[in-house]
């Protein structure tokens, strides 16, 4: 953990001392780099004992749970406190009326309050009656690049894309001639009033992770209402790489076998990549770290809420972090399957938060003795032919008792008649690997890929144009909202009857 712990003291010292690194050229930040780098190593003491919390370790200190979270039910009454003024805004009502003919895009409009948006997004000091854009138009601006335009950049989208047709022009896409998008975002029809690139970046930069995590909980409050997040979900975490093009390795340092880099990028690091035959098996970037909701019936399947970080730490670091933000924003988590790299093994997971995870058994975890390795039948010893039945969980293992009838058994008097297993992170997982449930959750955690998908392909988080780990992370919780939104407005969902037989959940004992 040593080279972790180093990587961030790196980290913190260039944003405390360069507040301003994006603005440096490439030969002064190399310079910088190999020299702050050299610094942290030469007065670091190995023999230390690591007090750095883990959350800054794993790069993600700026993305906790934290106590101005508004959760999913005080998000009723947040909206609810907010509807004072006038029934009907016969104005606006007009306007969407001649002008938004898109399903869609009349179908979210309807939905989104401008007034609650401005009120999560408000920032100290907020004036409404000295702006000139409020909260709303950039947030609409947002998800209406992300919902209808996704492969295009943000100055072209905002007209500030001098190479444009060849000379500087408004933007088609929120010009005067768009009035369906303006009536949207919310910008005047009768003067030629647009939204600039940097004034979009300062939007972005503007946010807190709480404020983003609050407009993700308004969207989730509505998935609510239409039933999307009942009972008996079934949730599912997973993680997928967002690199980051055109990244500069300014230094590199390998220290007891870890390689220490110092990117362009500072919060960035190379992380390995899921095997892909087209692709190098390294990337230099971040991992979305994203908890799913999942219908056990339909295998529906819908992106709840993600945390970003390095690519360079393993997944097993952000499966207790995500559940805890989970918790904080009022999801009934129960059930979490994953794949092998997620695990339990300190039992906090359930004994923190109460959560259950299900995940295929690490192929590295060797079978405790006398146990079958076909049909996981435990005996007591080489010398039992009858086979021991489950009591429950007891001091962080399983029980089992001696199966056999009066008599039956020849080692009887000297048998204590019960063995204790510890919880590993094989077979002898807190839900014993094997039943026929466990089964079904594992075969309905392939439908979490499913969120992924629409993030990057549809929705366009795949093509990644930021330069910061903030500015990545308001893009990909603006992507999750639109995602959301168009769940809700079930325009683009193919229509299949599929139904899955119901999976009853598998809770221990």
């Amino acid at each position: 953990m040593h080279h972790k712990n180093i990587k961030a003291k790196i980290r913190k010292q260039l944003k405390k001392s360069y507040p301003n690194w994006n603005r440096l050229n490439q030969k002064k930040k190399k310079t910088i780099a190999k020299a702050v780098l050299k610094e942290v190593v030469k007065d670091y003491d190995f023999n230390q004992e690591i007090v750095t919390p883990v959350e800054e370790l794993m790069g993600i200190e700026g993305q906790l749970a934290k106590s101005h979270i508004i959760d999913i039910n005080e998000m009723g009454r947040f909206i609810e406190m907010g509807k004072n003024r006038l029934l009907f805004d016969l104005g606006k009502e007009r306007r969407r009326s001649l002008y938004i003919k898109d399903k869609e895009l009349e179908f979210i409009d309807d939905l989104l309050d401008n007034e609650v948006i401005d009120r999560l997004l408000a920032p100290d000091g907020y004036s409404p009656a000295l702006r000139e854009f409020y909260p709303h138009n950039f947030l609409r601006a947002e998800l209406l690049k992300a919902i209808k335009y996704p492969e295009i950049s943000y100055r072209k989208f905002c007209g500030d894309d001098k190479t444009y047709k060849g000379h500087k022009q408004h933007s088609p896409y929120m010009g005067m001639e768009n009035k369906q998008n303006r009536v949207f975002m919310g910008l005047p029809l009768n003067r030629n009033k647009m939204i600039s690139h940097v004034q979009m970046c300062q939007f972005r930069a503007s946010l807190s992770f709480s404020q983003l995590v609050n407009l993700t909980v308004y969207i989730l409050h509505h998935l609510k209402q239409q039933n999307l997040l009942g009972e008996g979900l079934v949730h599912c975490v997973d993680s997928t790489e967002l690199p980051i093009e055109r990244q500069k390795l300014l230094e590199i340092l390998k220290i007891n076998g870890k390689n220490i880099r110092i990117y362009d990028d500072i919060d960035c690091d190379c992380g390995v990549r899921r095997k892909k035959r087209d692709k190098s098996i390294y990337v230099v970037g971040y991992r979305m770290h994203t908890l799913t909701a999942i219908h056990p019936e339909t295998g529906y399947s819908i992106p709840l809420i993600s945390l970003l970080a390095p690519a360079n730490h393993h997944d097993s670091h952000f499966l207790l972090p995500l559940v805890k933000l989970g918790k904080a924003i009022g999801l009934d988590l129960k059930l979490i399957t994953g794949d092998e790299a997620y695990h339990d093994k300190n039992g906090a997971l359930y004994e923190e938060n109460g959560v259950h995870l299900i995940k295929p058994p690490n192929a590295k975890v060797v079978l405790p003795e006398n146990v079958n390795d076909k049909t996981l039948q435990v005996k007591f010893s080489d010398f039992c032919d009858i086979p021991m039945e489950y009591i429950g969980i007891e001091d962080q293992g399983h029980e089992f008792k001696c199966g056999d009838q009066a008599g039956e058994c020849h080692y009887a008097d000297a048998c204590p008649k019960f063995r204790h297993i510890p919880f590993d992170d094989g077979y002898f997982q807190r839900i014993i690997y094997g039943s026929e449930e466990v089964k079904k959750a594992l075969d309905i955690r392939k439908n979490g890929e499913r969120p992924f998908n629409l993030l990057k392909k549809r929705e366009g988080l795949e093509q990644v144009r930021v330069r910061s780990q903030h500015g990545l992370v308001v893009r990909a919780i603006f992507t999750t909202m639109a995602t959301l939104l168009l769940e809700l407005a079930d325009t683009r969902r193919t229509k299949k009857a599929t139904q899955k037989q119901q999976l009853k959940l598998p809770f221990a004992a």
